[in-house]
């Protein structure tokens, strides 16, 4: 298995021979609106492709956790072929078939995808009315023989939907999405520095890769104060911070 960090959540995920591209967000930097009332102004993303785009379509199917610009963007929605397969979340159906996709899989659940199971998980993007205004958001954990299961997190905090699905499914990486996302108010509604280290120790058992981090104006954990806030916890040697374009095999 490989995992390649393209930028923020976008990840290339290579398992059983196939290539799943996760949470696609291809548009070249400064190209879109900044997060109002936050301390960075600046445009996004915040940083380039660090690939070049046509290896990001040399795929068999693309997951998107929820449809939010950061994770699914107008650049991916027009470049990526209309039968690709898309797996999601049923909230987003409706979207999803208004951009012309045509294959679609939602699972309420599980499904099985070229000897891999996929099963869906729940999460909180945020606290408060903020989380509710954010809308539903998922993970999904994919299983397979002889291949180590991952668990991506999703965009959300650290919450009771996010240790049972630890609890349930005890996978061997965890993908968190990190980056203490936050508005002008309210908490944050992604993880922060304080939420992957309990999440660590809730869950010895998994490795973490944590990513969604520095290509995004309302994200203000940077990675070297997580790899700082990680070494003081004593947890290098669980938590991974991966850099754009980095290649993992596992």
């Amino acid at each position: 298995m490989e995992i390649q960090l393209i930028r923020h959540a976008t990840m290339l995920i290579k398992i059983k021979e196939k290539k799943l591209l996760l949470d696609p967000m291809f548009s070249p930097k400064g190209t879109l609106d900044a997060v109002p009332g936050v301390l960075n102004t600046n445009k996004n993303p915040l940083t380039d492709l660090p690939v070049e785009l046509g290896t990001l379509l040399n795929i068999d199917s693309v997951l998107v956790t929820h449809t939010h610009r950061d994770h699914f963007d107008n650049a991916a929605i027009d470049i990526l072929p209309k039968n690709i397969l898309i797996i999601g979340q049923q909230p987003d159906a409706k979207k999803l078939a208004g951009y012309g996709f045509t294959n679609i899989k939602l699972p309420q659940e599980s499904f099985e995808w070229n000897g891999i199971e996929i099963f869906r998980t729940s999460g909180q993007h945020g606290t408060g009315d903020i989380g509710q205004s954010m809308g539903p958001v998922s993970g999904f954990v994919l299983r397979s023989l002889h291949e180590p299961s991952i668990y991506i997190v999703g965009d959300s905090i650290l919450c009771d939907e996010v240790e049972q699905a630890l609890n349930k499914y005890r996978p061997d990486i965890t993908i968190c999405y990190a980056g203490a996302a936050q508005f002008s108010s309210g908490e944050p509604i992604t993880m922060t520095e304080q939420d992957v280290c309990r999440l660590a120790r809730k869950a010895p058992y998994t490795k973490i890769i944590v990513t969604h981090m520095e290509s995004w104006n309302h994200c203000a954990l940077s990675r070297l104060k997580l790899k700082q806030y990680i070494n003081k916890e004593g947890l290098s040697t669980q938590i991974y911070v991966p850099d754009d374009g980095e290649i993992m095999s596992l």
